[in-house]
């Protein structure tokens, strides 16, 4: 158990007393002895420690970056997305901290057991229907009289944004996410029982001018199974595992397919704008490159190799030499 740290201030204080006979020495040895008590709330168990809560925060400070790029690029619309806060709460007290009328999306997470839920907040929902529907994303909020249209466009919308988050989640599990139900009247919802341990994750959501929340609800038993790969002892364990064989096999056939500007450099030289346009037939500029040394070839502005001209099928060609390292200096 940590001890407490006295200050030399209050180490004179308590030498103070202790001489004056404000304290007595046996009645602090006494309350040393006595066992402390600290009230512990069993409706509000924390199942999660600290480190898994990191681990759960890095997961989905992920997801808002992709979640940021798919709304961009389909709302087509300046949208920004960040983690604001990851508690562990029970149910119940989440379903109380909610608006009465609200979105709610619920996604099974196959094959993890249970179910999480999406809830989004109307100033948000509203805002990114009306940008579908060719708006400037205006919100405004008439929850109680949804739509059969409004409903289906919300719902597909949010189906596809879903994949941002398997995709966050890859790294842990590789789960199937499918949309079971939408809802908008919170009280309807019994995914688990009112004491049952969830951990919320609360995005700041900005599309637009408008802003609002969005609150992810995942059940202690949808990450049960993969609680132990939470702490920093997986992530630090399996960095260097990251890197898959079809991987990097994918990535360097898709680096080969790039086209690069490539080009040898016979010389080059200075002339004046007089001489420039003075030139005539066979007259001769002189380059600054000596017949003797390789000429630079550069990809992308970058000189790259040193290579020597020559001919191959009748056709001008240069041959490599050497590769020229980053940092040599080159004149």
């Amino acid at each position: 158990m940590a001890e407490d740290v006295l200050s030399q201030n209050e180490i004179d204080a308590l030498l103070s007393a202790l001489s004056s006979g404000e304290m007595d020495a046996d009645e602090l040895k006494k309350e040393e002895t006595e066992k402390k008590v600290r009230v512990y709330d069993f409706k509000r168990a924390l199942r999660f420690s600290k480190d898994q809560i990191r681990g759960i925060t890095r997961i989905h400070e992920n997801y808002a970056r992709l979640l940021t790029t798919f709304l961009s690029t389909n709302l087509r619309t300046f949208s920004s997305v960040s983690v604001a806060s990851v508690d562990q709460i029970p149910y119940e007290e989440f379903i109380r901290s909610i608006p009465k009328r609200t979105i709610l999306n619920i996604f099974s997470v196959s094959p993890l057991e249970g179910q999480l839920l999406i809830e989004v907040n109307p100033n948000i929902a509203y805002a990114i229907l009306d940008r579908l529907l060719g708006g400037k994303g205006v919100s405004f909020n008439k929850v109680d009289n949804l739509t059969e249209i409004e409903t289906k466009i919300m719902s597909d919308v949010f189906e596809k944004s879903i994949t941002s988050l398997q995709e966050a989640w890859s790294s842990l599990v590789d789960i199937d996410p499918i949309l079971e139900d939408f809802e908008v009247n919170p009280q309807f919802l019994q995914m688990v029982s009112p004491n049952e341990t969830v951990v919320v994750i609360s995005l700041n959501i900005t599309i637009g001018e408008s802003s609002g929340m969005i609150n992810i609800c995942i059940p202690h038993i949808v990450l049960e199974p993969i609680i132990s790969k939470l702490s920093v002892h997986y992530w630090m364990q399996n960095q260097s595992n990251n890197a898959k064989p079809e991987d990097s096999e994918r990535i360097s056939s898709q680096i080969k397919q790039a086209h690069v500007d490539v080009r040898a450099v016979l010389g080059e030289s200075s002339i004046t704008i007089d001489e420039f346009l003075h030139l005539k037939e066979n007259d001769v500029i002189h380059l600054n490159q000596e017949i003797d040394k390789p000429l630079v070839v550069y990809v992308h502005q970058e000189p790259k190799f040193e290579a020597q001209p020559g001919k191959k099928k009748k056709k001008l060609a240069v041959q490599i030499l050497n590769e020229i390292n980053r940092g040599d200096e080159h004149e």
